[in-house]
């Protein structure tokens, strides 16, 4: 480590994750070097039409991935390795994260064809790294997937701490407990920033631990008569081994609905995170050799996917396997902000189909708990690390607000809180902290292979395609005197269905006739797209007075 001195400066930003939920990325950068912190990604809302995913923009890393000595993952959600195969292929860096989140991690690197040229380190909560100047070192946290850390990067000018996501679980399912020996020691030692998640600074109390859901579904799997269908995150490790457990002590064979179902649980019980009694696990294929009573599906699409399992369940549309009337259907977990309507729809086809349905509210249902920290969590990991400075993260702005409210009714100075958005930097020297800065930042949208290669232009244009449809306009001219040899020829999609608008479609056969006619009359115009121009214009004011639509207009003129 280098000795203080007034040239030594940290740096701390987010490329994503504050002011939002989703796509986590963060910068720590002291002096030369440069630590990235989680690479997620997010689901698109109904705006932005064909959109995959979303994951930050990287464009201050590729100008500075010299000085980029590593990329730390705090664990396995998609919000925080979803992005990691779409930037690996753009900056290819050391990947450090623990046994799960790397199992997770290599499958997607696998899926791209990424995996034989990425550098992959395994880490735990005991582990140390040098990075450059930094040394880093490690805390476990509870959180709603197994192997959770927490960060402490000591720098030359203190250490900085990022928690990653957490909840005080003091009874976890996994029997893993948190560090919090760990955490007062650094504490103690002191820290000059703290990077902490928001996503229940709005919520009072203590977040109840995963360990009372297993109760809850027990009790519903002992009641059930038919089948019964379970849909959670797949990454929810410890909730599919409370259902694995409750399949057990109520004698029924367990079938997995889902490719992130299949995947995580194939990863999970590989490394021993699961534990899948001999015989237990059967395929989709082998469900009518088993009486409705014998079996427990456990399937994803708890947020009102489309494609997802549960969705073709509700829908009847699933090859193998169906809802019945008396079956039971579990819905452990709550809808995110947005999904409540697809949710709903889906349940609506649930009872359609005469099934017991338990869902809603997690208070009342107890099949869900939060696996983040609510604000007793909240304030109590600021009392065990005593920061200087404090930097809320991972929320949305009220979040961020009230973590601020917590922080200061705890003791910190609020002149040394900072709330920040993407692209915020906090300088922070010996002797002060400023935030003055910003670099780049935003949105990159992930369409099929293609990385950012879709903007504004292209997302303008799918939205009129989606709300007003597309009319064509072909025709043929001769090179010689410009007179049209055939068409114009009209073809519509989305627009007008055209056996039932004849009347219409003449109308604009004529409109671009005697369009092209005029410009015609004018022997030395040849350019081409002046009448294509000229033709849009005529094409586009007649349909809008005659319809009050704006469909995108495309004039395509032969030349023969």
């Amino acid at each position: 480590m280098s000795v203080n001195s007034r040239q030594d400066r940290i740096s701390i930003a987010a490329l994503g994750g504050v002011n939002e939920i989703g796509k986590n990325m963060y910068v720590i950068q002291c002096n030369e070097d440069i630590i990235v912190v989680d690479c997620g990604s997010k689901f698109p809302d109904e705006s932005l039409l064909g959109i995959d995913l979303i994951i930050p923009d990287i464009s201050y890393l590729i100008e500075n991935q010299d000085q980029i000595r590593g990329l730390i993952i705090t664990h396995g959600h998609e919000d925080h390795i979803g992005g990691v195969p779409y930037v690996i292929k753009q900056l290819n860096m050391p990947i450090y994260a623990t046994s799960l989140t790397l199992g997770l991690i290599r499958v997607k690197l696998q899926e791209h064809r990424l995996l034989k040229n990425s550098e992959l380190h395994e880490i735990d909560s005991n582990s140390e790294l040098t990075l450059g100047s930094i040394l880093v070192r490690f805390f476990r946290t509870n959180h709603s997937i197994p192997d959770c850390l927490g960060i402490a990067f000591q720098t030359s000018l203190g250490t900085i701490v990022h928690t990653g996501d957490f909840k005080f679980d003091l009874t976890p399912v996994n029997e893993q407990y948190a560090d919090i020996h760990k955490m007062a020691e650094i504490g103690k030692n002191g820290v000059l920033a703290l990077l902490s998640e928001s996503t229940n600074a709005e919520r009072p109390g203590f977040t109840p631990s995963e360990r009372l859901v297993g109760g809850h579904i027990e009790e519903a799997f002992q009641k059930a008569q038919g089948k019964i269908f379970l849909s959670t995150f797949a990454s929810n490790v410890h909730r599919v081994q409370q259902v694995i457990d409750a399949a057990e002590k109520t004698n029924r064979k367990l079938i997995l609905l889902g490719r992130s179902m299949v995947n995580v649980v194939d990863i999970a019980s590989s490394l021993g995170y699961l534990r899948l009694p001999e015989g237990m696990l059967v395929d989709a294929s082998e469900c009518t050799r088993f009486a409705p009573h014998e079996l427990v599906i456990l399937c994803t699409g708890s947020q009102g996917e489309p494609m997802a399992a549960l969705a073709r369940l509700a829908n009847g549309t699933h090859r193998q396997i169906h809802i019945d009337p008396g079956d039971t259907v579990i819905l452990a977990s709550s809808p995110i902000p947005g999904n409540e309507r697809n949710v709903g729809r889906i349940v609506d086809h649930l009872f359609e189909k005469r099934a017991s349905v338990i869902y809603g509210s997690s208070t009342v249902t107890g099949m869900h708990v939060s696996g983040h920290a609510s604000q007793e969590e909240l304030k109590l990991m600021l009392t065990l690390m005593k920061p200087t400075y404090f930097i809320p993260i991972h929320g949305e702005y009220r979040m961020l607000h009230q973590h601020r409210q917590l922080a200061e009714a705890v003791g910190v100075d609020p002149n040394h809180i900072f709330i920040v958005k993407n692209g915020d930097v906090i300088d922070i020297w010996a002797s002060e902290a400023r935030q003055e800065r910003k670099i780049p930042n935003g949105n990159t949208l992930v369409d099929g292979l293609g990385i950012g290669d879709v903007g504004q232009i292209v997302l303008r244009d799918r939205k009129v395609l989606s709300e007003d449809g597309i009319l064509i306009i072909v025709m043929s001219i001769a090179k010689s005197d410009n007179k049209i040899v055939s068409g114009p020829d009209i073809i519509s999609r989305g627009f007008v269905y055209v056996r039932e608008s004849e009347g219409l479609i003449g109308e604009l056969q004529r409109i671009a006739r005697s369009s092209i006619t005029q410009l015609q009359s004018d022997k030395e115009n040849t350019d081409w797209s002046d009448y294509k121009l000229t033709l849009k214009e005529a094409i586009g004011k007649f349909v809008y007075t005659h319809t009050k639509r704006r469909p995108m207009i495309l004039t395509i003129i032969i030349q023969v």
